[in-house]
C-alpha cells in the first residue's frame, strides 16, 4: 500500500481473500485512503477489542453482503487474468536481472492483452482501429 502510494497512485478501495483479514492490514488501507473490502474468516464476529474500521467493515459485511461482495470480487478478474498468463506463457520469469524480470513480465502481460485483442476481433466480430493510417484489423 505504502509504495502504490508513493508510485502515485490513488487508492480507492483494496480487495484480499481472508489471508489478509487483520486489524493492521485495514488500518492501513483506510490509513493511505482505501475501503478495505477483506473476506472475514469464518470465526469472526463482532466484539469490543476491534478497531473502528475492523467494526464498520464487519457491520457492512453482515448488513450489507452483496454489495460487500461486488467489490471484494473484482480481486478474481485479476487472478483470472494472473492464471491466463501463466497458462499460456507459463509461470516462471527466467531473467537474472531485476530489470530484466520486470520487463519479462510486462512483456508477458502486453502478449496477453493481445492474444485477447486478436480472439476478441475473431469471436465477437469487433472491428480493431489502430492509430496511424486509420487502418483497421
Amino acid at each position: 500500500m505504502k509504495k502504490t502510494k508513493k508510485a502515485g497512485f490513488q487508492i480507492r478501495e483494496a480487495s484480499a481473500d481472508k489471508a489478509y483479514s487483520s486489524h493492521d492490514n485495514l488500518r492501513l488501507i483506510t490509513k493511505e485512503g482505501g475501503t478495505p473490502y477483506i473476506a472475514f474468516k469464518s470465526d469472526s464476529v463482532a466484539g469490543d477489542d476491534k478497531t473502528d474500521t475492523w467494526y464498520r467493515m464487519f457491520h457492512y459485511y453482515s448488513l450489507h453482503r452483496e454489495e460487500f461482495l461486488s467489490h471484494y470480487h473484482k480481486r478474481s478478474n485479476v487472478e483470472s487474468t494472473f492464471w491466463m498468463i501463466k497458462a499460456k506463457f507459463g509461470e516462471q520469469i527466467r531473467s537474472k536481472d531485476k530489470d530484466a524480470q520486470v520487463n519479462e513480465a510486462l512483456c508477458k502481460i502486453l502478449g496477453h492483452n493481445l492474444c485477447v485483442v486478436i480472439q476478441s476481433m475473431y469471436e465477437l466480430g469487433i472491428e480493431a482501429e489502430f492509430w496511424g493510417g486509420g487502418s483497421t484489423l
